[in-house]
């Protein structure tokens, strides 16, 4: 009897420990997994949730929309829904919508993933180095270098709106998504280039927005395919960068100039859209109009003036001022400044307009050649000592020159302007007025009259000289006759014989006989000859002593001419 009694007990022992068994095992393989409910009730914020446990669960009704709308449950419904466990501490299954959406979504993400399909998300915060995206449920993260082709300082517009994104990494057992707009965004500009080639033609004329803009002009993106639009295509009127013309983000009508298929590079323009200012200069611009502008640009050859808009002249910098010479541009007009002009030339071939500034003013140096005359006598200040001459102001702009050779008669070289000092005021007569090469000329010495020149007038060719030596050369004899003459002795010119035609025979100082065989009246030179004097006095001394046919030497001759000529007695 006591072996069946536990026999029975171990019967019901091993019933219970299977029953046991199947239930820890139904509690184990349900929680942490997603069943199917049915709502048996809505109790406040709360749906009441029949899973076929033992007790219902408690759901708050905002997992189950969206924050900030409505849910549409109705009692009966079927709704999955996420076993977290079986009884909380309240006796109740402790269930959760947003995990088993969570568990979908991962579902569905492995799917895409496998298969490289686009997921649509919604960036909804910001985190290290990117954003954060719901993908129905999932977070996962987008690096801030995906989220567009290129940089965006502002992604306010693309939080809270869905979005296609490419998952790049999935990893469930981490609970780690990367995705990336910015591989959908390259994949349909891909496809929007291919067939936006495919029917690009030159002269055609596109909507596009500036995407980068560099020195040099402007990228713009036609919607899939970035043409290069320069800066002097941009507008008619000059443009010294692109960004006083244009923005990035800014949309603008282009037309395609150039397109070479195999490089596939594309070269727009703005301003081909508008009509070319050029083709009415010709009758706007004629030569000696004058006109105002304003400058533009200056470089160091001139300033650019801008006379319509896209049409400019070019001030040259030697047509700028009537007195400033070697003088920048930017020291005489400043960028933006308004000016007066006056054309000097049109070249519509080459679209080139010459100016002049100067010109559209009074010229001083015809208003002085008014006023004044050569050989008028003027008074100056010293405004610049240079190692050739003074120059003296003659009114507020120009100077006069007196050059280093008409300050004095007697003297020459540097030492000339000894005694002169800058701010001195000095007398000096006019020579010349050169109005072509903007010159006037001065001089001090022409006050009075040229001593050399007034001792060039008392000599004439063939006169007997005596000359004192101030130089020997190898070429001859440099002389000195009077007090303000100077010559020269040529070498064969020394000596009748041609054995005594030597320089060194003579000595600086020492006084020799010659006689004037040329006069440089220009220059104010005698050339002198020894050897003609010699010549001379020989046949003077033949007519009066006789020839060698009367039986006297041309010796004896000679010396009696000479013992007469030291005796005194030669008339």
């Amino acid at each position: 009897m006591s072996n069946l009694n536990n026999d029975e007990n171990l019967l019901v022992n091993e019933n219970f420990a299977d029953l046991l068994a199947e239930t820890f095992s139904e509690s184990t393989s349900v929680e942490g997994s997603v069943v199917r409910g049915t709502i048996i009730a809505i109790e406040s914020d709360n749906a009441i949730i029949d899973v076929g446990l033992k007790s219902e669960g408690r759901i708050p009704l905002k997992e189950f929309t969206a924050p900030g709308q409505d849910p549409e449950l109705q009692v009966g419904d079927t709704v999955e829904v996420y076993v977290e466990r079986m009884e909380d501490k309240d006796g109740q299954a402790l269930l959760s919508r947003e995990k088993a959406r969570r568990e979908e979504a991962w579902v569905i993400l492995e799917r895409s993933f496998e298969a490289q399909e686009r997921v649509t998300g919604v960036i909804f915060g910001r985190v290290k180095g990117g954003f954060t995206v719901d993908l129905s449920g999932a977070t996962a993260f987008l690096p801030g270098s995906q989220v567009d082709i290129r940089p965006i300082n502002d992604v306010s517009a693309l939080m809270g709106a869905p979005q296609p994104f490419q998952i790049l990494k999935i990893d469930r057992r981490r609970g780690n998504i990367v995705v990336s707009r910015r591989a959908v965004l390259e994949e349909s500009r891909a496809e929007a280039r291919t067939e936006l080639v495919s029917n690009l033609v030159e002269g055609q004329i596109l909507k596009g927005v500036v995407k980068n803009i560099t020195d040099y002009g402007a990228f713009v993106d036609l919607g899939g395919v970035d043409g290069l639009l320069h800066v002097t295509d941009i507008a008619w009127r000059r443009i010294n960068h692109p960004s006083e013309a244009l923005s990035v983000g800014q949309t603008v009508d282009v037309q395609v100039i150039r397109f070479n298929q195999e490089t596939q590079r594309i070269s727009l323009g703005m301003k081909q859209l508008q009509s070319d200012p050029w083709e009415s200069a010709v009758d706007k611009f004629q030569t000696g109009t004058r006109l105002s502008g304003r400058v533009t640009n200056i470089t160091d050859y001139g300033a650019f003036v801008e006379l319509d808009d896209g049409v400019e002249g070019l001030v040259h910098v030697s047509e700028m001022s009537w007195t400033k010479k070697n003088v920048h541009p930017g020291k005489i007009v400043s960028t933006s400044q308004e000016v007066e002009v006056v054309v000097l030339d049109v070249d519509l071939t080459k679209r080139r307009i010459s100016l002049g500034l100067k010109q559209a003013t009074e010229n001083p140096w015809a208003e002085f050649e008014a006023k004044n005359k050569i050989g008028d006598v003027i008074e100056g200040e010293i405004n610049n000592i240079t190692e050739f001459g003074l120059f003296v102001g003659l009114t507020e702009e120009i100077d006069g020159l007196i050059h280093l050779s008409d300050i004095s008669w007697s003297s020459s070289g540097e030492e000339m302007l000894e005694g002169f000092t800058k701010g001195n005021k000095v007398e000096a007569k006019i020579l010349d007025i050169d109005l072509e090469k903007e010159r006037i000329s001065l001089g001090i010495k022409q006050l009075s009259s040229n001593p050399v020149a007034d001792a060039v007038e008392k000599v004439r060719k063939g006169d007997a000289v005596t000359c004192i030596i101030t130089a020997v050369t190898e070429q001859g004899l440099e002389v000195r006759v009077g007090d303000t003459l100077s010559g020269f002795i040529r070498r064969g010119d020394l000596a009748r014989d041609r054995s005594e035609q030597r320089v060194e025979r003579f000595a600086v100082g020492e006084k020799v006989d010659a006689v004037i065989s040329q006069i440089d009246n220009k220059n104010s030179k005698l050339t002198l000859s020894i050897k003609a004097r010699e010549m001379a006095e020989e046949k003077q001394a033949m007519a009066e002593f006789g020839s060698s046919d009367s039986g006297a030497s041309l010796g004896d001759i000679l010396g009696a001419a000479l013992a007469k000529k030291d005796d005194g007695t030669e008339e």
